[in-house]
């Protein structure tokens, strides 16, 4: 396909997708003429890689040259989807500051959990001092909410964990398995809380349906006297003139 064919299917910008070229991010084309070449579904799939990664997650275009070369040269299905997930910048920025900062109190509670869970992952890794200073924030609200209150959550979590791998059955180049990472670890969590707010909301109405209803109770006959008032304010207009 031609440049701007490829533009038209990946929704870039051909200044965009020039500078990608000249940048190394994105490969050169298969030449047809001194000025002129042609791309495949790779540089597609890449060149939509690309934008998730600058657009979704917000990397830097440096950030997401380095990710791409690493898992266009990794075979390893694991180690993409570490680099993929520890991509971000909330874990970038979580990795330097735990470099500068002491570890947080909580994380040894989120090794705990990690323990009684049975997971074997790496203790350095950014979610386990993500998860340890929100346990520090429970604990200094009082909310009496503790790794243990958690395990519940967790065993759903692991359950979820499971149907997110089963995504990556089936991929077979890098480029594809990276790419179908990106859709389990960046795409799929928004829909996952907004799924989760939608049954909050559900059950919400089922536990306590006597608040529900007293609200539509509350909402319902304030609409109707606001409808009766206004006749009756200008019936009394009208005999007062």
């Amino acid at each position: 396909m031609k440049i701007s064919e490829l533009s038209r299917r990946s929704g870039v910008p051909i200044p965009t997708i020039k500078y990608y070229l000249r940048d190394g991010l994105l490969p050169p084309g298969h030449a047809t003429a001194a000025n002129q070449a042609v791309y495949d579904e790779d540089h597609l799939r890449r060149l939509r890689l690309i934008r998730t990664l600058i657009s979704v997650r917000q990397l830097s275009v440096g950030a997401t040259k380095e990710i791409l070369s690493a898992v266009t040269h990794e075979g390893d299905l694991h180690q993409i989807l570490g680099i993929v997930i520890n991509a971000r910048p909330a874990d970038l920025k979580a990795k330097e500051k735990q470099s500068q900062e002491a570890t947080p109190p909580g994380a040894a509670d989120a090794l705990r959990l990690v323990a009684e869970m049975g997971w074997d992952v790496n203790e350095e890794t950014s979610a386990i001092g993500e998860l340890g200073g929100i346990l520090d924030a429970l604990a200094d609200l009082g909310a009496g909410i503790d790794w243990r209150t958690l395990l519940p959550y967790a065993e759903l979590v692991d359950k979820m964990s499971t149907l997110d791998l089963e995504q990556l059955n089936g991929m077979s180049g890098p480029l594809e398995r990276a790419e179908r990472a990106v859709v389990v670890s960046v795409l799929l969590e928004p829909a996952l809380l907004a799924m989760r707010r939608l049954a909050q909301e559900d059950k919400s109405g089922r536990m306590f349906p006597a608040a529900a209803a007293g609200q539509e109770e509350h909402t319902g006959p304030e609409r109707g006297d606001r409808k009766k008032t206004a006749p009756e304010q200008r019936e009394g207009g009208a005999e007062s003139d």
